[in-house]
């Protein structure tokens, strides 16, 4: 089996071959390519690639390449875990947003939307390229906004399934709380790509027990430091919301934080220096500690099991990002949704969803028509359609703060706009 991962340069990625060198029995990999323009990292990446493998005894081979139709060719599932414009990119996208008085975020909100518009088109050619050399892969899909990116992709027909790490970090965290394996965590997850609600936690399997009373009745103060918000919020709720709603239900609290402290991208920033440096230490053959910190933490778990679920070995139920197919009565059917999905060799079906209290659906609702005004900028572009996407975001809703963030989100992107 050829998997090929492209951004295979990131400092992600030995998370991704540690889980596979430790997986192999669930999801047998005989070569993995990693697709990158950046050479030097790449080299370095590839390199500590090739001694995790050797370590864990995996005979599967790793290849480099900046040949994207080379690396994909004949691939049987796709990767893409691009960052389009790197880390300076993201650092503008959290930064130019503050000016206005706006969270500034690299999915949500005024940069999320610049984050979809440089990446849409970027991803829609790679899976061209795809279609092209290898018709029957599968492309799963990590790059950010996982929502509308995998939205692009199967509008445009392409065989994609889109996956955070979201879900899988709470059923890791959740078991660890009850003292229970995260195998027997099923988890009533409901919602969008970040913006997405725990409305049960089953113990073994969709029919099993509700045990979210008692996790948060147990272990409420927990969950709530996690999650930066008042434990008394999520007792009023009863449902654990992800991190990401903090930046709806504490907006303003949350850019007075940004606006006195060093940006997410400068310390990830910093944090990869330090992890290439570590990466080119030949006596290396293990993820080091410090990438625990960089985020993605468990994405290596859930990409096997997609893997092994869409290329047939292993099928099974997973929390993935896929078309609504009526899950969501108030959303359309090929809005993208995150929820659980029964994934096997024809793709993810969603399962029947609870039902959303009018509280997250409202929401939801809303952010999947920016979501739809985001993804028509992103395929056409012109100001007016970013305007029109900014305009409808539940985090901006005025007209002067639409214009002045389309300003500055067009001044901060032109080399990565086609039509800017």
């Amino acid at each position: 089996m050829k998997l090929a991962v492209v951004g295979g340069g990131s400092t992600y990625t030995p998370e991704l071959v540690d889980g596979f060198a430790r997986l192999r029995d669930t999801l047998t990999v005989s070569e993995l390519v990693l697709v990158d323009p950046a050479a030097e990292r790449l080299e370095l990446v590839g390199g500590l690639a090739r001694r995790i493998f050797a370590r864990q005894g995996h005979p599967g081979r790793v290849v480099t390449t900046s040949d994207l139709d080379a690396g994909v060719e004949g691939a049987d599932a796709v990767l893409l875990q691009l960052r389009v414009g790197g880390q300076a990119a993201r650092q503008q996208d959290e930064t130019w947003p503050l000016e206005c008085g706006c969270v500034g975020q690299e999915t949500t909100g005024a940069g999320g939307l610049a984050k979809a518009l440089r990446t849409v088109p970027v991803v829609l050619d790679i899976a061209e390229r795809v279609r092209r050399t290898s018709p029957d892969a599968w492309i799963i899909d990590f790059t950010n906004p996982v929502g509308i990116v995998t939205r692009a992709l199967l509008k445009a027909g392409h065989r994609a399934v889109g996956l955070c790490n979201v879900a899988i970090g709470f059923q890791r965290k959740f078991a660890a709380l009850l003292g229970t394996s995260p195998e027997r965590v099923h988890l009533d997850h409901v919602g969008l790509n970040h913006l997405s609600w725990e409305l049960g936690v089953r113990l073994g399997g969709p029919d099993g027990e509700d045990v979210l009373p008692r996790l948060l009745a147990e272990h409420g103060e927990a969950v709530a430091a996690d999650l930066r918000m008042p434990r008394s919020l999520l007792d009023r709720l009863g449902t654990v919301p992800s991190y990401y709603l903090r930046y709806f239900y504490a907006h303003d609290e949350v850019v007075r934080e940004l606006a006195t402290k060093p940006s997410r991208a400068a310390e990830v920033a910093e944090m990869e220096r330090r992890l290439l440096e570590l990466y080119g230490d030949p006596a290396l053959d293990e993820k080091p500690e410090l990438l625990a910190r960089r985020g993605g933490a468990f994405y290596s778990e859930a990409a096997v099991d997609l893997a092994a679920a869409l290329l047939g070995p292993h099928p099974g139920t997973q929390v993935v990002n896929t078309y609504n197919e009526g899950t969501l009565p108030f959303l359309p059917d090929d809005a993208v949704v995150e929820v659980q999905a029964r994934v096997d060799a024809a793709g993810a079906a969603p399962l029947p969803a609870p039902v959303l209290d009018p509280l997250y659906a409202g929401l939801v609702a809303q952010v999947t028509a920016y979501e739809d005004l985001a993804l028509e900028a992103a395929l056409h572009g012109g100001r007016e359609r970013v305007f029109r996407a900014l305009l409808a975001h539940p985090l901006v809703g005025q007209y002067a703060l639409a214009d002045g963030l389309t300003d500055r989100l067009l001044a901060h992107n032109r080399e990565h706009l086609a039509w800017a």
